[in-house]
This record gives C-alpha cells, structure tokens and sequence, in this order.
C-alpha cells in the first residue's frame, strides 16, 4: 500500500470530519478514501473512526494516532521543500485566511501576480469576518486587523490603514447636515458586526459613539453596496474606501476629523517546512503594497 497517501486521507478526513469533503479536498473519489482508512486500520491494527450516517469522529486511538500522522506528514513535507531548495522556484500550497472585503477588494491582485511569478505555488484562499483558527483550518497565513496580535503566532506588520465614515451624495443631500461628532446619532449608521462604537477624534478629543441603523452586516460589501445605494453612512477601512471616494461615489463626511483604525498584520504558526514560500508570499505582499500606504492611510482627504 502507498502509506503516505493513505496517512494524508486519514488526516484529511479527521479533520474534514467527512470522507466526501475529505475526496474532494484531495481529488480523489470517496471509495479511494474510504480505502485508505481500511488500510491504514488494518497496517496499526487499530480502529481509528466512529462512523454514523451524519458524522466521522475520532476514537481514542485514532486522536493518538493522528498526531503521529500529521508529524508525518510534516516530515515528508519538509522532506519535499528540501528536494526542492536547491531550484530557484518555489514549490507548494499556501492555504490564506482573509477578512472578506481585503480579499476580494485587494489580495487577489496580490496572489495572481505572486501565481505568475511562481507557477508551481497553488494557493487557497479561505474568505470570512470571524477570526479562523491556523490549526483547525489549517491556515498557513492570516491576515488579520489587530492592535496586537496573539504571542504565540509569528507575525508580520504589513501596515496601518485609517478609518473613513463616508455617504453617497443621494444620502448626504436628502438628510441633515453633519457638522459634530455627535450629529451621526441622529443618522442611519450601517455597521460592520465587528464595530461596537464608532470613535471619532476632533479637536484632539475622543467620541464614542453608539451609532445606529436598520442594517448590521459581517461582510463590508453589503454594507459598501448599502451605502452607494443612498441607504446611509457606513465606517470603512480606507483601503476599501479608497476607489469610491476617488469616484465620488462616496463622500467623506466630517473630514477634518480621524476616525482611528488597525493594523494589518500577517500571522504564520512556526512550521520550519513551510517557512520558505509564506515568508516569500508575506513578503512580496508587503512590497506589493508598500506604494499605496500613504494612499491607504488616508491622502485622499
């Protein structure tokens, strides 16, 4: 039997908790799979799955025998890079994890031309607003906005990228003026599920502000889209305002004020075998995007 494709299906299938998503996440057909378990059961003489009609889970010794398996893996992996260092090109799988706006707005022009420099690297992009965890989603990079992110991750600072409370112009010439801080109580604030309170800094002083709206979203798109049609004033990141104020199909309102933002940090697990091609993407991400920091940090005010 080959052992290592046998391994690699018995840990995609612990950790996918299905061998259909497991067959698909490896190409190969549900039969294959189910195969490689009964031969990786039957080579350690052991049961390592508890299988009912809903759900795939591990038994005892199947978790124990799991972490053999992924450090296995890993091996042959690091194995695999180490054939591979004496060639210039970079060779493997990058899993990424991104807020969804930064990924459909900005990374993937990042990732097509990372693709187009290094052919043989394959990348997966996991899009969500909740926080993925590196271990259980197997993510090799998160990009994350943190004011500090967790000790135990290697983290990369990428950059600082301001907030902007903006309006469609339909919006603004339909509705009161806003002149304070404390005016955009008064309007429908479309809100990210992420923003509690918008902080607004005027005149050197701090403004919590318990806004409110008929719309609360994860997903920054819905609430650009909500925004261009009229339907209120929304918070963004200004590397996702950006384009729409260029256009003036957004308007920054309050412009002589700051509304304090993230920064955006790139966090890795410490994994020797896949250091080389993430520190390579992380780093040419960072240079992809060293030009437009200033513009991201708010030059178009």
């Amino acid at each position: 039997m080959d052992k290592i494709s046998a391994i690699r299906s018995f840990v995609e299938v612990a950790s996918c908790g299905s061998f259909t998503q497991a067959a698909e996440q490896l190409g190969l057909s549900r039969l294959q799979v189910s195969r490689h378990i009964k031969e990786v059961e039957q080579w350690l003489a052991l049961r390592l799955l508890h299988r009912t009609t809903r759900r795939v889970s591990l038994t005892l010794q199947g978790e124990e025998a799991l972490n053999y398996c992924q450090r296995i893996l890993s091996e042959v992996t690091a194995m695999e890079a180490r054939a591979h260092s004496h060639n210039t090109e970079l060779v493997g799988t990058i899993r990424i994890a991104t807020p969804i706006g930064l990924g459909q707005q900005k990374l993937y022009d990042v990732v097509e031309a990372f693709c187009r420099l290094h052919p043989q690297v394959n990348i997966q992009l996991l899009l969500s607003d909740n926080v993925s965890q590196l271990v259980n989603d197997r993510v090799d990079i998160a990009l994350r906005y943190t004011h500090q992110p967790d000790e135990s991750l290697i983290a990369r600072r990428l950059m600082h990228i301001d907030n902007v409370i903006c309006a469609s112009p339909d919006y603004l010439a339909q509705h009161a003026a806003i002149l304070a801080p404390n005016d955009l109580l008064q309007h429908n604030c479309l809100r990210h599920s992420s923003q509690q309170r918008w902080e607004v800094i005027a005149d050197s002083h701090s403004h919590l502000l318990d806004i409110s709206g008929n719309l609360q979203a994860n997903d920054m798109g819905v609430l650009i889209n909500a925004a261009l049609r009229g339907n209120g004033i929304v918070c963004l990141p200004t590397d996702l305002a950006n384009h729409y104020l260029s256009r003036a199909e957004l308007i920054e309102v309050l412009p002589n004020t700051t509304a304090p933002g993230k920064t955006l940090w790139a966090v890795y697990l410490s994994r020797s075998y896949q250091q080389t091609v993430v520190r390579a993407f992380i780093d040419f991400t960072a240079n992809a995007w060293q030009q437009d920091i200033k513009k991201w940090q708010g030059s178009s005010r």
